[in-house]
């Protein structure tokens, strides 16, 4: 997978690199997410930006960590085959004021919170949700600490 990621209103930091190694961690743990043909687009960016976003397309009018906007249907990517040019997976966006807030308030580095919300939403631009029900929720949590247990990550959801 390929990474286009712009840092905006983001403190200086190894977000970039960050972003890459939370990238190889999911497409190891979603096997879809690993077709070097994928594109996603990665912004760092402010509360007031993500906002915005929410606004304009979940009708929500709130910040929110992390905003996934998929491209592609989860059997569209399942087809998708591994030759040929690049294919726009979707987009991500992450918002600076809220992530480093639920970061405090979890008592875990910026650095380890902005990792799992990557892993987050490249797993719902690969299809997953947890919305729907209990089992959906309890699936996606399980892969995404297994994911982020590569990165040596303590589990997010573990009380």
């Amino acid at each position: 997978m390929q990474l286009d990621i712009d840092i905006e209103d983001w403190p200086a930091g190894a977000w970039d690199a960050l972003a890459q190694r939370a990238a190889m961690a999911a497409g190891a743990g979603e096997s879809l997410l690993a077709n070097p043909r994928l594109m996603v687009s990665l912004l760092f960016t402010s509360d007031a930006e993500v906002h915005a976003l929410n606004r304009e397309w979940r009708g929500r009018d709130k910040p929110t960590n992390v905003l996934s906007f998929p491209m592609l249907g989860r059997d569209e990517l399942a087809a998708l085959g591994p030759d040929g040019p690049p294919v726009m997976l979707g987009d991500i966006a992450l918002a600076h004021q809220t992530c480093a807030r639920e970061a405090d308030e979890k008592g875990v580095s910026l650095d380890h919170h902005a990792a799992h919300l990557i892993v987050h939403g490249l797993l719902h631009l690969a299809g997953h949700d947890h919305v729907d029900s209990d089992a959906q929720a309890e699936e996606m949590e399980a892969l995404e600490t297994a994911i982020l247990a590569k990165l040596g990550i303590a589990d997010p959801y573990d009380a």
